[in-house]
């Protein structure tokens, strides 16, 4: 459930902007990857608060790097965001299977092939009422999203534009900047999503963590 709200909070800016994000598996996956290189690699070095921060920042900055690819090239070049954002799934996919066969994966399943080790008690979340601490971030981050889109002028161009990119030229806003702030926006929460579920619930990093939740959220948003 925690993964599933966080993802459908974050692509409901995007969707309501008219903006088909459908990359957010692959955005749950890029903010994994940034926030278990700190989990597998930093562990030993920072204090437990700190590390939890820096994989969390880094999970943001990553999701919001992979939503802002494809935002780039549609509002630059009107390429079709449902096609690039679906692709861009892939090619984070192939790059953690890399990382599991390869740099990041000495380990060995039950099967015998490679897998990322688990995360050190240090990087795991804490747990509140028996389940980790992403259940109040995401209820945080979802009544900030309702704020932000119901009352900020962000979220008021944000309706514009998804009514009419005409009416919003005529207002004198900046579609461009407001489609490449929107899908960084959707991204940078998908990767905080990625974050959770790696430190939160899987207690690693693999091909299958995001679990498909990026695609079931469209339904949820």
């Amino acid at each position: 459930a925690i993964p599933l709200l966080g993802a459908a909070v974050a692509i409901a800016p995007a969707f309501k902007m008219k903006f088909w994000n459908i990359g957010a598996e692959g955005q749950i996956l890029a903010g994994g990857i940034a926030a278990s290189y700190f989990a597998l690699f930093w562990a030993d070095s920072l204090p437990r608060p700190v590390l939890l921060v820096v994989m969390a920042a880094a999970g943001v900055l990553a999701g919001g790097l992979w939503g802002l690819i494809p935002a780039v090239c549609t509002a630059r070049w009107g390429t079709d965001e449902t096609l690039f954002t679906l692709m861009l799934n892939y090619i984070v996919l192939g790059f953690v299977k890399y990382l599991q066969a390869g740099p990041w994966g000495p380990d060995l399943n039950a099967n015998g092939y490679p897998k990322i080790p688990m995360f050190d008690a240090a990087a795991l979340l804490p747990k509140a009422l028996g389940v980790h601490i992403g259940w109040i971030i995401v209820l945080a981050v979802t009544a900030l999203m309702f704020g932000y889109l119901k009352y900020s002028k962000q979220g008021y161009e944000i309706a514009v534009l998804g009514e009419s990119e005409n009416t919003a030229r005529y207002a004198g806003m900046n579609v461009a900047k407001v489609t490449i702030r929107t899908a960084c926006l959707s991204g940078s929460i998908c990767g905080l999503i990625g974050f959770m579920v790696c430190s939160g619930t899987n207690m690693t990093l693999y091909a299958d963590v995001a679990g498909g939740v990026g695609f079931t959220a469209i339904v949820v948003a």
